[in-house]
């Protein structure tokens, strides 16, 4: 799938770069790009880490891969439709990676075969005559990559037979998947700490662990605020720092002087991006009441002891 805009640059990466250190995210660093999201976490991904990413460093890295590549082409193709030899060990040892990931390692050979196919797919007989396997085992393949939404059917133009491809935005949907999921798995934390404790040992992992999942799904999902709405969730949380106690929302525009519609919309900005509030927690203390805790997991049981002494 080509990458809108043709590969990064060097003015491209120094811009990212730059974007990182002011905070910015993955998402927000695309639109300013112009290049999807996946794009700028997979630049980051291969050259360290948002906090230590150097633009000059990465320029060198893709140019090497650029020299590799060119190198490793194959100097002749092979015939009747066959990969060569170098595209079936490409194909063995990017399956080997996806599998390491947890899919299965045949419904992976599968996938990577079908990701390094032409456009218009390939069948499941050549399927079985690429990867030398049995049609029993593409067919339970296919299904199982069916069901992940990786695969879709397409009608052979030139027979009866269906053709298997990779659409365009498999990666979108692969995407969003995990970002749902991340989410899910934050949500999870939390509530497992309201059961467990926070003063306890499992409710100290479970902190940490949703802390991590809830800014990876941040990241990916590419949730940002506009100044505005940023200026005003503060806004609220200051306020209700201020009162300390629980305000109703009547209450709180009336304080701020604000139609309802912006406090709720500054409110709703706090539930989607919950570390605007760090180091407290909006809790609802009944029907559109609001008040401001400090985050149970923030500090540890030893810490709270002492401070209370």
């Amino acid at each position: 799938m080509p990458v809108p805009g043709g590969r990064l640059t060097h003015e491209d990466r120094r811009k990212i770069a730059a974007w990182l250190r002011d905070g910015l995210g993955y998402a927000e660093i695309g639109r300013r790009l112009g290049r999807p999201t996946s794009t700028i976490s997979r630049e980051v991904a291969r050259n360290g880490a948002p906090g230590d990413y150097l633009a000059d460093h990465a320029q060198r890295v893709a140019g090497h891969r650029a020299r590799r590549r060119k190198r490793a082409r194959p100097a002749e193709a092979a015939t009747d439709g066959q990969p060569t030899e170098v595209e079936r060990g490409f194909v063995d040892r990017f399956a080997a990676l996806l599998a390491a990931t947890g899919l299965p390692r045949m419904p992976a050979r599968v996938f990577v075969c079908l990701l390094t196919a032409d456009a218009g797919g390939l069948t499941a007989a050549d399927l079985v005559r690429r990867l030398q396997v049995s049609p029993a085992s593409v067919s339970k393949s296919i299904g199982s990559l069916e069901s992940m939404e990786l695969v879709a059917r397409r009608p052979d133009p030139g027979g009866r037979r269906e053709r298997y491809v990779i659409d365009d935005d498999v990666w979108l949907r692969a995407w969003r998947a995990d970002t749902d999921a991340h989410g899910e798995i934050a949500t999870a934390a939390q509530r497992g700490i309201e059961i467990f404790g926070a003063d306890t040992t499992t409710g100290a992992r479970l902190g940490t662990m949703g802390r991590f999942f809830a800014r990876l799904s941040e990241q990916m999902s590419g949730t940002t605020l506009a100044e505005t709405a940023v200026h005003d969730a503060l806004t609220v949380v200051a306020a209700l720092v201020h009162a300390g106690r629980p305000l109703t929302l009547g209450t709180l525009a009336g304080a701020l002087d604000w139609p309802r519609d912006r406090a709720a919309t500054a409110l709703d900005a706090i539930h989607r991006r919950p570390a605007l509030t760090d180091p407290f927690v909006l809790r609802t203390a009944g029907p559109e009441t609001y008040t401001l805790t400090t985050r149970p997991d923030r500090l540890s049981p030893a810490q709270r002891e002492a401070l209370e002494k």
